[in-house]
Parts: structure tokens; C-alpha cells; sequence
């Protein structure tokens, strides 16, 4: 079913597809493969929640929360960033009012995302301090903090991949993909290759 305001696309790469790692010189296939790791840590936080039902809270339980939230905390900000400072604008400056419309959308999920992480890394957080012994099951209010917070990304990791990325980089000239792949780098720390 389609979102107001976006249209419909075609669903997202099949769950555990493995994604060629890329390289900054390539950033729109760095950001795919971004959002390949996304899914890959919200399919980790979906098998966290049953192997909290099936097993409790052990040690792989509280590796999985911090390894979900070391992702969300730090690399997830960054992707966020790389698409508004060099995706977005060119598509908002750009004559299609539908690809206009769709870029508020996506800017207003990251918005939300933000909002609904902090609940949802605080489960996480809860997880990840846990003793063994005197674990308490997730409450349905932590459980719905997890599913809300992945909920928010299907649709937006699509419109991303099959919409505003091949439109972003159809706008862009090279130059400005070496801009955005320097700025990517510059923020991340990263060298720059000689």
C-alpha cells in the first residue's frame, strides 16, 4: 500500500542480501550499502526480540543491543547527514514537485526516526545492561519502541534507493560527487586517498 504523498515503488533487496562494499569514491553506492547494514541491524534487533523470548537475556542478547546501538548511534547519524547535505538539496532545488514533496517526506522520517530512537535505544540500553540473573521480559510499551522504530524505515529506504538517489545523482555533475564524496570522508575522518 502506498504512502500519501509518495508513490508506490518496488520493495527493497530480500533480507540478508549482501551488499559489495563501496568505497567513498563511489558514495551513492556507499549510502546503498548503508542502507543494506540498516536492515541487516533491524533484522539483528527483530531476532534479538525472540531470542530474548526463546533464551532470555545472555551475553549474544547483550552483544545484539550494543551492536544495534553502536550502529544507530553513530554511523546512522552520519548517513542521515550525507543525504541531506548532498542528496536532498539538489532534488528541492530541482523542477519536479513530486520529487520536492517526496524529499520533505523523507526529511520528516528522519526527524521521526531520531524521536523514536531515543525509546527505542533506551530498550536497547536496558537490554544491553542486564544482569542473567533477575532479567525482566520487555514490556509491550519496549517491544512497540523496537517495531515503531524499524517500521520508519521500510517505506523510506525504498523511496531512497529506487527514487531520490537515482534522481539526486542524474542532477548531479561529477564534480559535485567529489565534493560529496571529500565532505562523506572529511566527516568520518577518513584520508583521502593518494
Amino acid at each position: 500500500m502506498a504512502t500519501p504523498g509518495r508513490p508506490t515503488t518496488r520493495p527493497v533487496s530480500l533480507p540478508g542480501h549482501s551488499a559489495p562494499a563501496a568505497g567513498f569514491e563511489a558514495p551513492f553506492e556507499m549510502l546503498a550499502t548503508c542502507h543494506d547494514r540498516v536492515e541487516r541491524m533491524l533484522a539483528l534487533q527483530k531476532k534479538l526480540q525472540q531470542h530474548l523470548l526463546d533464551k532470555g537475556c545472555d551475553e549474544p542478547a547483550r552483544q545484539a543491543a550494543r551492536d544495534v546501538m553502536r550502529y544507530f548511534d553513530l554511523a546512522a547519524p552520519l548517513h542521515h547527514q550525507d543525504e541531506e547535505l548532498h542528496v536532498f538539496p539538489p532534488l528541492l532545488a530541482g523542477p519536479d514537485a513530486s520529487l520536492r514533496e517526496l524529499v520533505q517526506c523523507l526529511m520528516q522520517d528522519h526527524r521521526q526516526m531520531e524521536t523514536a530512537w531515543v525509546d527505542a535505544r533506551c530498550t536497547l540500553q536496558a537490554i544491553a545492561d542486564s544482569p542473567e540473573s533477575g532479567w525482566t521480559p520487555l514490556t509491550p510499551e519496549q517491544s512497540a519502541w523496537l517495531a515503531q522504530f524499524a517500521a520508519l524505515y521500510r517505506q523510506h529506504l525504498d523511496d531512497e534507493n529506487h527514487i531520490a538517489y537515482p534522481a539526486a545523482q542524474a542532477l548531479l555533475q561529477p564534480a559535485a560527487v567529489e565534493a560529496m564524496s571529500q565532505d562523506m570522508m572529511q566527516r568520518r575522518g577518513v584520508a583521502p586517498k593518494t
